[in-house]
């Protein structure tokens, strides 16, 4: 048991390494700004989903899903 605390201890540091950079990788929300002027019509706009911007968005709501079952699982009491 505690070889498997030690693995997902390690999982879940990578984890928290890889969130905290793609939040900081992602674009603040002031260049959404231009959507006023209607540049939401550009290949950008259209396509985000499939850009890099909206990578990052999937990547980190997958992240955080995992930061947040991993943080319940080694909150267990077998893991005590």
């Amino acid at each position: 048991m505690a070889i498997l605390k030690i693995i997902l201890l390690i999982i879940f540091a990578i984890d928290c390494i890889a969130l905290s950079a793609i939040i900081l990788m992602q674009e603040g929300k002031a260049a959404g700004l231009g959507t006023i002027s209607g540049m939401a019509d550009t290949y950008w706009g259209q396509n985000k989903g499939r850009s890099i911007e909206g990578f990052l968005v999937k990547a980190t709501k997958f992240l955080a899903i995992l930061f947040i079952v991993l943080a319940a699982v080694l909150n267990l009491k077998i893991f005590a």
